[in-house]
């Protein structure tokens, strides 16, 4: 066996690099996930918090600027997803699983194929989507002075995606060797200074004009810049044990982080058409007013992703260091633990919505069918959130073990049985009861297939992950 922290890694990291490997393979489940958990739950809470304030600065350059925004968002959200959660998930699977392994060669590549990769793919994106833009803008609703701010703001965020794959790719690289309030802090850090900065070029400051929707473009690229220079020094001092040199590339580490990033790409793909498809089939059925109140009641979810990400990066880390290092048995302790921590969590979230729905949507509005079509839905699928939380966590866990068959067959059934099943349900009743206990249904679906999924790496004939 070859020592963990290799040659290339600086000394002063050693000590610290064998620490945290023993105590990802070594130390009590639930406090080490607790305590690796916390750093991403600030983290996401962070970005989800600027990202409400830029819209609040966007929104007082008038309604047409917001509707522009707007449509650029969920794009914008899917590169995000796709190179955090997704891509992110097949290179901390891969650094993690090299690491337990103590694969001393592959762990020293691993950084710079991780960054040429996801290279690769932001400017592949930044070319399709800048000559898909107008086209696609005007599919989803933007016109006139909207699809001018649309393509004011997309164009510059579209131009600079390598820089948010590149940021992406170097905090899975560090995450992916169990710290993770390094890539925590730094985004933190940067989604604070953002705030001001997007202020300060949205309605400009001193010498510096005011920029409107493209000045909130450019925060975000700046923002992308920053972080992507400090974690490149932090993983090219020698300070992290997956240390980002120069050399050649090969395609076997490329094809180890594809295993599993490429597959769960889908995953972002089938989480956006739900809700796309829903969010369509209730406009359809009930109007403009139970739309704003679905998506309204709808949006709760999202505070979901924070508690699974939090916990399911880690969870990458952890599961992928133990399959790496033979200790399947831990593996899969360590996912469920985690699966069951984000389900208490979530299900406290989706009684309290349940019990008193309208404290939630009345912060968004009055109107009285936008209350009761989004109280209506919290009701009936708001006792069914712990099984998304332990999903979607379970789902980074089986990014760890290089597993994702059974995770996204489960988010295709929760699309089937809710946009499909449900959508008979709602033509053949015209009522919105049906429609959304499919919803409750294909909630409780996906998160037990997931959880089946998992429970079964142990059983006899259980596929090993690669390494």
């Amino acid at each position: 066996m070859t020592a963990i922290p290799t040659p290339a890694t600086g000394p002063s990291a050693r000590p610290a690099a064998d620490a945290r490997l023993r105590r990802m393979l070594e130390a009590p489940i639930v406090p080490t996930l607790l305590r690796m958990g916390w750093p991403n739950i600030l983290m996401m809470l962070a970005q989800a918090s600027t990202g409400l304030v830029e819209m609040w600065f966007l929104a007082r350059l008038g309604t047409d600027v917001l509707a522009g925004v707007a449509v650029v968002i969920p794009v914008l959200m899917l590169m995000q997803n796709m190179s955090q959660g997704a891509m992110g998930g097949g290179i901390s699977a891969a650094v993690a699983r090299a690491l337990g392994a103590r694969d001393a060669a592959l762990t020293a590549s691993l950084a710079r194929h991780a960054v040429a990769l996801n290279a690769a793919l932001g400017l592949f994106f930044s070319v399709l989507l800048l000559a898909a833009s107008t086209p696609l803008f005007q599919a989803m609703g933007a016109r006139g002075a909207a699809l001018d701010a649309a393509r004011e703001y997309g164009h510059v965020l579209f131009a600079s995606l390598v820089l948010m794959w590149v940021m992406n790719a170097l905090a899975s690289v560090v995450r992916g060797t169990g710290n993770m309030l390094v890539p925590g802090g730094v985004i933190c850090g940067g989604a604070l200074l953002l705030v001001p900065v997007s202020a300060g070029l949205i309605f400009g400051f001193g010498p510096v004009p005011a920029l409107g929707a493209a000045g909130g473009a450019w925060a975000l690229v700046l923002y992308y810049a920053g972080g992507s220079i400090a974690l490149a020094w932090y993983c090219a001092s020698g300070r992290n044990t997956a240390r980002l040199v120069r050399g050649p590339l090969h395609w076997a580490p490329m094809r180890g982080i594809l295993t599993v990033g490429a597959l769960a790409c889908l995953n972002p793909f089938l989480t956006n058409g739900l809700i796309a498809l829903t969010t369509a089939i209730v406009g359809a059925y009930g109007g403009t007013e139970a739309l704003a109140g679905y998506a309204t009641a709808a949006r709760l979810e999202y505070l979901l992703i924070p508690i699974a990400f939090g916990l399911g990066a880690p969870m990458v880390a952890l599961v992928g260091a133990n399959i790496g290092a033979g200790q399947l048995p831990r593996a899969r302790h360590i996912a469920l633990a985690g699966g069951a921590i984000a389900f208490v969590l979530a299900e406290a979230i989706g009684l309290l919505a349940a019990g008193m729905p309208e404290a939630w949507l009345r912060l968004f509005g009055a109107d009285p069918r936008l209350i009761e079509t989004g109280a209506h839905y919290l009701r009936i699928v708001g006792p069914f959130y712990g099984f998304f939380a332990m999903g979607f966590s379970l789902y980074f866990a089986s990014q760890g073990a290089g597993r994702l068959a059974w995770p996204l067959a489960a988010g295709a059934v929760r699309l089937v049985v809710f946009a499909g099943i449900g959508w008979v349900a709602l033509a053949l009743t015209g009522s919105m009861t049906g429609f959304f206990a499919m919803g409750a249904v294909a909630m409780a679906l996906y998160g037990s297939i997931v959880l089946w999924s998992v429970s079964s790496w142990t059983r006899p004939g259980a596929r090993r992950a690669p390494q």
